[in-house]
């Protein structure tokens, strides 16, 4: 039983593999016909058109995968996962609702440009989808010395942690195979956390997200754009991304017995996951309101952008921050079995403060170097 049980998680994970591999190649076919490329411009760091449509795989990929083997447990009995499903049904009906929704969106975004804040009202609406659904942020673990929340103040606060997640992982899609990987490694961290508190239920979905993605980070890093092999995920794959991944955390973090036992560390753990990109999304927004600037204007105040302007190769950043994330996943999860959990969040941004503090020293240092050269360069041809 425990063997079918594996079998039923990871068997629709590879199905997800498999199916990613092979409509991705068709929607670069499609793309190229109907010349349906990402535009080429001085902010953009591709410097030959690409398709962008990646992300269509993977919502129906998610979905039907998903239905199928929860089809297959609670109809046709293949395996004993012990759920009251009426407990989750409400959650999962309206995330794929809020999916579908954002994947609409998305297409429509891409194929003909949406403006931002009709993009913002729909990321609202399906934020709203949780609380509707019974998904909220209930419980602070004693973060800040708060234990159990009022609904009118988790619902709200819900709402807005969702958009955040969705700006951010969409805002990550900057480097080639940054925001991809990011979100596979959220997924599948929390699939085994899911798996081993006994909530298969949302392993399933979250591994079957990983294996979506798997594919398409292929193509996104290892593609040749002059050859038609290189794709983008496109809004339509970083929102969808965005809310499966907010989804996830927000069932982590929730205290409800239905989905997962009772842990202190619940908050933490989730947060750690989404740590990276959250926090550099919160950096980049305060510099342009410290500067005067609209909020959602483009920019290259990144960390990726800055650890590319430090001569770092393109790979390279993005393994780099892959390693940054993995470390704070890794040091929080070892964190909670000795420390209190406000402590660990100090820790946490007094790190992400030195990260930042010694990258711009870095950057800084290179500036005047580099100033100095052209001063140097200017004299000579003076005396010349």
């Amino acid at each position: 039983m425990v063997i079918t049980g594996i079998l039923l998680l990871f068997v629709p994970a590879l199905l997800a593999v498999v199916l990613g591999a092979l409509f991705i190649p068709r929607i670069l076919l499609v793309a190229y016909r109907k010349r349906l490329f990402d535009p080429v411009s001085d902010r953009k760091l591709h410097s030959c058109i690409i398709p962008r449509l990646g992300g269509i795989s993977f919502v129906p990929i998610q979905c039907c995968l998903f239905a199928l083997t929860v089809v297959l447990v609670f109809k046709f009995g293949v395996g004993d996962w012990s759920v009251q499903s009426w407990a989750l049904i409400s959650h999962f009906a309206l995330l794929f609702c809020g999916l579908l929704v954002l994947y609409i969106v998305g297409l429509g975004d891409d194929l003909i440009g949406i403006g931002f804040k009709w993009k913002f009202l729909f990321q609202i609406l399906v934020a709203c989808f949780f609380p509707l659904s019974g998904l909220w942020i209930n419980d602070f673990y004693g973060l800040f010395s708060i234990h159990g929340i009022s609904p009118w103040i988790g619902m709200p606060l819900t709402v807005f942690i969702v958009v955040l997640v969705i700006n951010a992982i969409n805002l990550m899609d900057g480097l080639d195979g940054l925001c991809a990987g990011l979100v596979a490694i959220g997924c599948l961290v929390f699939g085994l956390l899911f798996y081993f508190s006994g909530a298969y239920v949302h392993a399933l979905f979250a591994f079957i997200t990983t294996g979506a993605v798997a594919p398409f980070f292929y193509y996104n890093v290892f593609g040749v754009g002059r050859k038609g092999r290189k794709i983008f995920m496109g809004d339509i794959g970083s929102t969808t991304l965005g809310y499966s991944l907010a989804f996830l955390a927000l069932s982590y973090v929730m205290n409800n017995s239905f989905i997962k036992p009772f842990s202190s560390s619940s908050i933490v753990i989730a947060y750690s996951i989404l740590l990276l990109p959250v926090l550099d999304v919160a950096r980049v927004m305060f510099v342009r309101w410290k500067s005067g600037k609209p909020l959602y204007s483009a920019d290259q105040n990144h960390l990726h952008h800055l650890l590319l302007r430090l001569g770092l190769p393109r790979k390279g950043v993005m393994l780099f921050m892959f390693a940054i994330n993995l470390f704070y996943i890794i040091f929080n999860l070892l964190a909670v079995q000795v420390m209190d959990n406000n402590l660990i969040l100090i820790l946490n941004v007094l790190m992400w403060g030195g990260f930042y503090f010694v990258f711009e020293q870095f950057e800084k240092s290179r500036f005047v170097e580099k100033t100095e050269v052209v001063v140097l360069s200017a004299d000579i041809k003076e005396t010349r």
